[in-house]
């Protein structure tokens, strides 16, 4: 038999196990805050998501309203007066070309616009053009602005169709 080999003098042996297991444990602390901080991340992602489809959506629907409003004036007389008397509202929402497609937007469903207390309402601006170069007819630069203001916001958007009507 051979003689037991000594350890010096304050050596501390440990069993095999004991250190194997605070170290696990540290493992899985440090994994589940990598998880949680990946799972957060994902939410926020996912709430950008949605916050972003709403506001693409909200693009759209202004766009196809003001393109509409620019399709029915090319429908109407376009002579720069009747333009002007039938769509054109600074003077007044009343204005009879305007007033059907107020009513349009206002039942849209974009966020922020309301008839009632004149909250974020569409302009019309119709400006006649002189004629001139090769053709002597006079024609009218319509600017179309819709405004809308989604919810928790402090600024309304807006969204703005030029067109020139001959």
């Amino acid at each position: 038999m051979q003689p037991r080999r000594r350890l010096p003098f304050g050596t501390r042996v440990h069993p095999r196990g004991a250190r194997q297991r605070g170290f696990s444990l540290i493992e899985a602390v440090i994994a589940l805050l990598i998880f949680s901080t990946g799972v957060l991340g994902i939410a926020r992602l996912q709430s950008a998501a949605v916050q972003e489809t709403s506001a693409a959506a909200s693009r759209s629907t202004a766009s196809l309203l003001a393109k509409n409003l620019i399709s029915r004036m090319w429908m109407s007389d376009r002579t720069p007066a009747t333009l002007a008397a039938n769509f054109d509202n600074t003077s007044s929402q009343t204005v009879p070309g305007f007033a059907p497609w107020l009513a349009a937007v206002a039942g849209s469903g974009l966020p922020g616009v309301n008839v009632s207390t004149n909250t974020n309402l569409p302009t019309v601006r119709v400006s006649p053009v002189a004629g001139g170069g090769s053709s002597p007819v006079a024609s009218s630069n319509v600017i179309v602005t819709v405004f809308w203001q989604a919810p928790g916001e402090t600024q309304a958007h807006k969204y703005i169709e030029t067109a020139q009507i001959k």
